[in-house]
């Protein structure tokens, strides 16, 4: 009986969420819910729950002083807006300061952090309150400071690690993205610029207008949204099926000189991509040396429209994609291609199996298999795609049926014009949620449903 009443007891203590901690703990416990703490102090940790409570008082004298009132003002963006009045004594008028809502906006971002840090110091000194009295119920010494330091270099060193590490994603990735999401729900755009205006929140109205059907953003964003998909799915298997083909070929046992081969079209990696790109671009051009040679040598009477026809435009920016990620994926597939089972070909081949059945039933799944994770990730990177447009492109040729965009502009191409040049941040940040989902959603999809995913024990 005695037994199972301590197996019982064990199985509470095994529990540490902050209820559980409640329930079982002493008054000192329950206190440290509101002093921070406290539990560590009476039971000896001393300069640990000193340190606890000076970050609880440090945290409430930041919200008494400001960050309340940041809260306060960030559910408004601001209501005293910039205005100028004249002065009598001087004759001339005084601008009189405002709110600035980005700057709103940004402290009320940074409170909000700040808060969630603030929750997870209250977790760690609940479960480091209870720990301290589960050791001191079991009758051993609860270690002091000099202790918990030294298991901070042995047992818990990878807590000190990571330290900096996540300080640092918190201060420039999470506030940042934070910061950028709520944008999408305001209206920070060309006529809304402080500190000389203020800007609100609107809800959905930025998504209401990007995928609307009588607005001149949504017959701007249904287009630019189709072409990036084609984009995406076109860039990425052109490369991928380019690559297996060539590194089939190199791979031949009638080639020579497959390191030499392999060398030449791997130089085109070894050269920056937006250098290549700027350079093709001012090849392609209406007087570019590609032009200008095929006039001369007779082929055409007029320049080629590379860059300035639609769909010659398009087709370019998938060639020229395809001469940089070619060789990328030659590499990966030549790896591949050497630790397929040659007895898998040999036994096809006394079958009767030709070149081509071999390839469909044994070298691709094998392929598929393996780079299917590949694949996914270099679907979404292309979806993301900003250099090759940009530096080939620049999203040309323009069109006045769209807003801010060109005819070979991705989602991500048309989102930084619209931050440079029209300074329509609000539609950017909505832009860039909805990249985010796109890409989230055809990820995890993919992913779930791959063989990669399904079956890790290897390829059958």
């Amino acid at each position: 009986m005695k037994t199972a009443k301590n197996k019982v007891n064990v199985s509470a203590q095994e529990k540490k969420d902050p209820i559980s901690i409640f329930i079982r703990g002493d008054i000192f416990t329950k206190l440290s819910f509101i002093i921070f703490g406290l539990s560590n102090i009476v039971r000896g940790q001393v300069v640990k729950g000193l340190i606890y409570l000076v970050a609880e008082i440090v945290y409430i004298a930041y919200m008494i002083q400001t960050g309340v009132s940041n809260l306060a003002k960030m559910t408004t963006l601001g209501t005293q807006q910039q205005g100028m009045v004249f002065n009598e004594a001087t004759g001339i008028f005084d601008v009189v300061q405002g709110d600035n809502s980005m700057l709103i906006l940004l402290w009320g971002v940074v409170t909000c952090v700040i808060t969630a840090v603030f929750i997870c110091v209250w977790l760690v000194q609940l479960y480091s309150g209870e720990q301290a009295r589960r050791i001191q119920l079991s009758g051993r010494k609860v270690p002091g400071i000099i202790e918990d330091a030294k298991s901070l270099m042995d047992d818990n060193i990878h807590k000190l690690l990571l330290a900096i590490p996540v300080a640092g994603l918190l201060v420039f990735t999470v506030m940042p993205l934070i910061y950028m999401i709520l944008m999408a729900f305001t209206n920070y755009d060309s006529s809304h610029q402080p500190p000389g205006n203020l800007f609100t929140w609107v809800g959905m109205k930025n998504f209401v207008m990007l995928m609307s059907t009588s607005d001149t953003l949504s017959a701007t964003f249904w287009p630019v949204l189709g072409w990036t998909f084609i984009w995406g799915f076109v860039a990425t298997f052109s490369c991928y099926f380019g690559g297996i083909f060539l590194a089939m070929l190199i791979n031949s046992k009638g080639i020579r000189g497959k390191k030499a081969w392999r060398t030449i079209f791997v130089i085109t990696m070894a050269i920056p991509a937006f250098i290549s790109l700027l350079i093709v671009g001012t090849m392609l051009g209406e007087r570019g040396i590609i032009n200008v040679l095929l006039q001369q040598w007779g082929f055409t009477t007029q320049a080629l429209p590379f860059l300035t026809n639609v769909t010659w435009a398009r087709v370019t920016v998938i060639v020229v994609n395809m001469w940089i990620g070619i060789p990328v994926t030659m590499l990966m597939v030549t790896g591949i291609l050497m630790n397929i089972p040659a007895e898998l070909y040999e036994s096809a081949r006394i079958d009767g199996a030709n070149p081509f059945v071999q390839f469909v039933k044994i070298t691709f799944p094998y392929m598929w298999f393996v780079t299917t994770p590949y694949l996914i990730s270099n679907v979404i990177a292309n979806f993301n795609n900003f250099g090759v447009i940009y530096f080939l492109t620049s999203g040309n040729p323009k069109t006045m049926d769209y807003y801010q965009a060109g005819k070979t502009d991705l989602l991500v191409t048309w989102l930084y014009k619209l931050t440079k040049d029209s300074n329509d941040f609000n539609l950017a940040a909505a832009i860039g949620i909805i990249i985010f989902i796109f890409s989230a959603v055809f990820a995890l999809i993919s992913y779930t449903r791959s063989g990669a995913m399904k079956s890790e024990e290897g390829f059958q």
